[in-house]
């Protein structure tokens, strides 16, 4: 980290993840200031359910801002902050600002009633032709009709629903706003004329009001408010600019804004992001669970497709069977396994099923197990099954007229630190994976944001132009790609087929013994 004193503008970008929350500090180049993290804050009160406290959120984002800032030699010159963050979590919020309830975790499950109403209401091709989205529980009108259902009360407390980006950039600044890439994720959202769908809530019986005000990711929201300054120690010039949606800010920060370049992004949960200049409609796109949504760079769309447990595989396998080792550890164990595993076999389904699996029971399996396997054996699998399942979502994509030929793949996030991982990812897709030499591309994009809000940088072009991103290059292994064709072609894509039918009958017996 640098923290010599330097008269340039210093932009923050804070990111509000599934597992941690980081605040970090960039110069105009992009080069990493300070940084600091803390934990998610999350309750998991029973099975499928979890959810964060506004509160907790605030507190620890403010947090880490103080500790960030402690870094520094030069707080003046800390010129705006903006924020990314996970994309379907929302926090309603009542007249006077104060969170009616807690914030619905993206990954919670218990919205699945409400997304089944949602299918006996509408079409589901119309509704994804509109909106971009395949009807999901996580997305936030699920989560607003629950809320509604089971807590009335504070329903109807409710002035405002803020995506959690937005509440952080309320809570720094006093303006309810949000953006399109995250409006996207909201299942309210006319992707087509950019506004909320008025005919949808209506139909629904929700109010267009309910939710934010519309604005393009990087809009300046004001100053900071003077008593949030003073307690994490920003300037009062300080300006606030609208987020995004974490994978997408992601994507800005590494240049992945136009068609022809595939953002993979690795966190807890994963997503294959392609860039478009307009929405895709066709109706097979939602059926496969890929979703169409407003990019933070202006004018701009996406393609994405989520492996929603790829990181959470990961370290679901190390705090079963970690037995306290660390992940360099772990790695070590499963290179010395060969490739294939030795047979065994992991399909990465622990919360939902993944594009293009059309919606149905999610489960994780692991098959091919026999008395060889040992932990880096079964370590190993994970890794090359989420490889195989990344390669099941794009050649499913390119199925698709309308989306445009990938190019180039560029990953970031903290899985590229996996080198085996990435390794047996270049080699199952035998192409070239550009792995951005940062870890913390999101928090970079949200403070790009902040940047194009407060003049640093006069437009995209000019910013991408500005910063610098290093960049190197894993390579496929030529001996190993057709042992992973076969298996892929043989193995990896009959699996979901073969198991949902035992998952069916499992998920019957669970529900049974629940009632």
């Amino acid at each position: 980290m640098n923290t010599k004193t330097s008269s340039d503008p210093l932009l923050i970008g804070i990111d509000v993840g599934t597992t941690n929350i980081k605040a970090l500090i960039f110069d105009p180049r992009g080069h990493e200031i300070a940084r600091a993290q803390s934990k998610t804050p999350t309750h998991h009160p029973q099975p499928e359910w979890a959810y964060y406290k506004p509160d907790e959120l605030w507190e620890t984002v403010c947090g880490v801002l103080k500790k960030a800032i402690a870094q520094i030699d030069n707080p003046a010159n800390i010129t705006g902050i903006a924020t990314a963050s996970i994309g379907e979590t929302g926090i309603p919020i009542d007249k006077r600002g104060n969170p009616t309830g807690h914030a619905i975790a993206w990954f919670d499950q218990r919205t699945r009633p409400q997304c089944e109403q949602l299918r006996k209401t509408f079409d589901r091709d119309e509704l994804f032709s509109l909106t971009g989205l395949p009807l999901q529980p996580i997305s936030g009108l699920c989560k607003i009709l629950w809320i509604r259902e089971h807590q009335p009360e504070a329903f109807a407390r409710t002035a405002t629903w803020l995506n959690t980006a937005d509440y952080i950039a309320f809570r720094l600044s006093g303006t309810p706003a949000t953006d399109y890439s995250l409006a996207s994720r909201t299942l309210a959202f006319d992707l087509h004329r950019r506004q909320w769908a008025n005919d949808l809530l209506s139909e629904v019986r929700l109010s267009p009001n309910l939710f934010a005000p519309l604005c393009a990711a990087g809009t300046d929201l004001g100053p900071i408010l003077p008593d949030i300054a003073r307690e994490t120690g920003l300037p009062q010039h300080t300006r606030i600019c609208a987020g995004g949606h974490d994978h997408i800010c992601g994507a800005l920060a590494v240049g992945v804004t136009e068609p022809g370049t595939m953002l993979n992004s690795l966190g807890t949960a994963e997503a294959l992001c392609l860039p478009i200049s307009q929405p895709l409609t066709d109706p097979q796109i939602g059926r496969q669970n890929f979703t169409i949504g407003a990019h933070v760079a202006p004018d701009q769309y996406y393609f994405l497709g989520g492996l929603f447990t790829s990181g959470a595989s990961i370290e679901w396998f190390r705090s079963l069977f970690g037995e306290g080792a660390d992940y360099n550890t772990l790695i070590s164990e499963a290179s010395e396994s060969p490739p294939g595993s030795l047979g065994v076999g992991f399909l990465p389904q622990l919360r939902f099923t993944n594009p293009p699996h059309a919606e149905a029971i999610a489960r994780g399996t692991f098959i091919g197990l026999t008395p060889d396997a040992n932990r880096g054996t079964l370590f190993r699998a994970i890794l090359e099954g989420l490889s195989l399942e990344m390669r099941l979502m794009i050649e499913a994509s390119k199925s698709h007229p309308d989306v445009p030929e990938t190019k180039n793949i560029v990953a970031i996030g903290g899985g590229i630190r996996n080198q085996l991982l990435m390794q047996i990812k270049a080699t199952v897709l035998n192409q070239p994976i550009a792995l951005a030499e940062m870890d913390e591309a999101t928090a970079l994009g949200a403070a790009v944001l902040a940047g194009l809000g407060t003049g640093v940088y006069t437009d995209v072009a000019n910013a991408l132009h500005t910063l610098d991103i290093p960049m190197h290059t894993v390579h496929p292994i030529p001996e190993q790609v057709a042992h992973y064709n076969t298996i892929y072609n043989r193995v990896h894509k009959q699996i979901y087929p073969a198991v949902q039918d035992l998952h069916h009958q499992i998920d019957q017996i669970q529900m049974a013994t629940v009632r």
